[in-house]
């Protein structure tokens, strides 16, 4: 049936490309429809466990994702113009649309807790700024004085403060930085220098980064990818509808996924990277096929029949294979890479219904007399890469036993190096060393107490668990082993309130600095704190009714493993001390949600494309009808990515997010070489009497220049993604290139030793 169409599309050449066209420009009209979240925690399908107690602990504590504002100056930050600038910033930024301006932590909006003629009074930390040194010392005293302000508010040398601003949501963090920027730009002297921190605006900023590399990125690829067709095929008229397949592609898959309502996350904005090279797949080996019978039949139409009949079912087998790894993909509890592996599966099965009907339409409507004149009288033989293929086949052929020796010891490399994978993320990490978002990161979880959010809940069963003593100084042994980790810079917690008013009603005693071991007292403190200061004043910390409590943990760093380690030391501790009847411990905060989509991330691409191997392993030795053919087509698939990934490993890259998703590249790219080499092998083998020597011959034609055209065409197509500023971006520029490289080496070097070894006899199925 579909062959039927490939030569109804070369009967009717024009009418084929018009509605192709049409089809394309339907797709096209879903493109306004587009929308855009480069929030990584949707991630995860809104009903997730952990999801769903952060969004409980947002409303129960009244806490949000945070930007941190740091202001530095070499010369210090307590002057009073100093103090005064950095007031009229924090006044300012409270202007600004998104932010939650009743939950801003800075100097002049936080309330500190002192004595006042024997009584308890609770007040801004810095009501007004200090007009002479006694004030200025006076509130650096009571900054030190509390350790709820320590590496919080103000650095332990002075020269840096810190603001603390709640964001609505996420979306917002990047627009919310820029107007910031603006209001820094000019309330601050040259002196002072400002960074801004936290997951929010990296991940917000990263977000609209991609976004943007994709506009330059992209085209810059798609560009390299046509240079490199053209100096191929030297051909405009040739070139030009495999770039059009590319393209048209590409529109069909994210029109479909536009159109069909599905939002364009991180995962899906790159379908088009993936779509790309996958499409002109089949395009080059039409090509190549073609350019080598046209010089002998020196008919167009007879030239692509036969480069069909030839070509279609190793095509077909690529296409479905590759749609059906990927189709794998929806087998993952994350649905944005559900999304991408759908579409990804989609846009597959359209390259390949395009290239079999758009690009041998095109092809017949140029005139015999141009295609004489380009290639007519073209070396059949492929010039001086057919030269050096030959050479290499009769090499791998010759030398079978140490090739496949080499080729064992390799893998075995490959496996090791996999084995020695650390598997770790952080959103910051993405950006370059010099980019403002990591220079931030440095300095500021270097000043302060760590920028890097976390909460644990301690959640009691009845209404006033938390006022038990009991369960206070549960919570205060909790944050002193947090705080025995070196990433965690700072905690924070009702206990740490209950503390400072009872040292400051003992008339800054530090032996009462401490948590009362009497019911009463603790809730005379928490009377006292409360008619003192606002009603919201404790709501960061503890719920309406004292059901539950949040500590706040500042962690220095947000990597995975750093977080993973974090989880681990509270969990000793639960084990060594459990918590008091009727309470438990939860983890919840942002930082750790990274920590779990990345997880979910990581483990789920790692079994769908496990999955996907399997799948296209039984579709292999199904096609093939044989399990041996299916176990031989996969080794180029088993080499790229055991080498790729082991390479990675021993240079210390760790297994990321980026890295995950370059996985599913192999499931479309490295399977395409093996069946094409397979089943040429077989078609040849057969014609050729089961002639190795001479079947291995012409392999190394025609079949091993497509092969290294389509690789070369790929890795190099894609360099320009090695360029982009942006950490993913150059990992998959890497990562096409090995791929392509150990995918396209396994083919061409491995297998025909292996036929030789094996004398044929795998081979030699009856071809359909």
């Amino acid at each position: 049936m579909l062959k039927r169409l490939i030569w109804l599309a070369m009967d009717f050449p024009k009418s084929t490309i018009l509605l192709v066209l049409l089809a394309t420009i339907a797709f096209g009209t879903q493109f306004p429809k587009i929308h855009i979240d480069t929030d990584p925690e949707n991630m995860l399908p809104a009903d997730q466990a952990d999801r769903v107690l952060y969004n409980r602990a947002k409303q129960d504590f009244g806490i949000h994702d945070l930007i941190v504002l740091g202001i530095t100056d070499e010369a210090g930050m307590f002057q009073a113009d100093r103090l005064s600038r950095v007031a009229r910033v924090v006044e300012r930024l409270l202007g600004i649309h998104g932010v939650i301006t009743a939950d801003v932590i800075s100097l002049t909006t936080t309330d500190d807790v002192r004595s006042r003629g024997g009584l308890l009074e609770v007040r801004p930390l810095m009501q007004r700024v200090p007009q002479n040194q006694a004030e200025i010392d006076s509130l650096r005293k009571a900054i030190a004085d509390n350790p709820l302000f320590t590496d919080k508010l103000a650095s332990a040398d002075g020269t840096a403060l810190a603001v603390y601003i709640p964001i609505e949501s996420k979306d917002q963090a990047a627009r919310i930085g820029d107007e910031l920027r603006a209001i820094l730009d000019e309330e601050l002297t040259p002196q002072q220098q400002y960074h801004m921190a936290g997951l929010p605006i990296a991940e917000d900023s990263f977000g609209i980064e991609m976004f943007r590399q994709m506009g330059i990125v992209s085209p810059a690829s798609g560009g390299m990818l046509f240079l490199l067709l053209w100096f191929a095929f030297r051909k405009l008229t040739l070139v030009v509808p495999v770039m059009v397949v590319a393209m048209f592609t590409v529109a069909w898959g994210m029109g479909l996924l536009i159109g069909m309502g599905y939002t364009v996350h991180i995962m899906s904005s790159m379908i088009p990277v993936f779509l790309m090279p996958i499409a002109v797949l089949d395009s080059v080996h039409i090509l190549s096929d073609f350019y080598d019978r046209y010089p002998r039949l020196k008919d167009r139409r007879a030239a692509l029949r036969e480069s069909i009949e030839e070509l279609y079912t190793p095509m077909l087998y690529t296409s479905v294979t590759s749609a059906a790894g990927f189709a794998s993909l929806m087998l993952a509890d994350i649905p944005p890479v559900q999304v991408f592996g759908a579409f990804v599966a989609f846009g597959i099965l359209v390259a390949f219904l395009l290239t079999v009907t758009l690009v041998p339409a095109t092809i017949v409507l140029i005139r015999e007399e141009r295609l004489q004149a380009v290639i007519g009288s073209m070396d059949s033989e492929g010039g001086r890469l057919g030269k050096v293929l030959r050479e290499f086949g009769r090499f791998a052929f010759g030398r079978a036993v140490p090739v496949a020796l080499l080729a064992a010891l390799v893998l075995g490399l490959g496996f090791w190096g996999v084995s020695r994978t650390v598997v770790n993320d952080n959103p910051v990490a993405w950006f370059p060393e010099s980019h403002d978002l990591r220079v931030a990161d440095r300095v500021m979880n270097r000043q302060f107490g760590g920028t890097y959010m976390a909460y644990l809940l301690i959640e009691g069963k009845a209404a006033g668990d938390m006022k038990r003593p009991e369960v206070m100084a549960y919570m205060e042994g909790l944050q002193r082993t947090l705080e025995t980790d070196p990433k965690v810079g700072k905690t924070s917690s009702l206990a740490d309130v209950i503390k400072q008013v009872s040292y400051v009603v003992h008339d800054a005693d530090p032996q009462h600095r401490r948590i009362p071991e009497k019911a009463d007292e603790l809730a005379q403190y928490l009377f006292l704190y409360e008619t003192a200061g606002d009603a919201g004043d404790l709501d960061n910390f503890v719920d309406y009714d004292y059901r539950s409590a949040n500590i706040w943990v500042q962690m220095q760093a947000g990597d995975n493993l750093e977080m993973a380690r974090v989880v681990e030391l509270v969990d000793r501790h639960l084990e060594r001390a459990p918590p008091p009847v009727g309470v438990q411990v939860r983890w919840s905060g942002l930082t750790y949600i990274n920590k779990v989509w990345q997880d979910e991330m990581v483990v789920g691409m790692m079994k769908a494309v496990m999955g996907g191997f399997v799948a296209v392993f039984v579709l292999m030795a199904f096609l093939f009808r044989s399990l041996s053919l299916g176990f031989l087509s996969m080794l180029p698939l088993t080499f790229a990515i055991t080498l790729s990934y082991g390479l990675a490993a021993f240079a210390g890259k760790e297994y990321d997010m980026p890295m995950s998703v370059c996985s599913a590249l192999t499931l479309g790219l490295s399977i395409d070489f093996a069946i094409h080499f397979v089943q040429r092998y077989r078609c040849n083998l057969a014609r050729l009497g089961g002639d190795l020597s001479a079947t291995n011959a012409v392999v190394f034609g025609e079949t091993a220049r497509a092969i290294v055209r389509n690789a070369l065409v790929i890795a190099v197509g894609f360099s320009p993604m090695v360029l982009s500023p942006l950490g993913p971006y150059k990992t998959v520029g890497v990562f096409f290139a090995l791929l392509m490289l150990f995918s396209a080496l396994t083919a061409l070097g491995l297998l025909p030793g292996l036929l030789k070894l094996t004398h044929g006899r795998l081979w030699q199925a009856k071809t359909t």
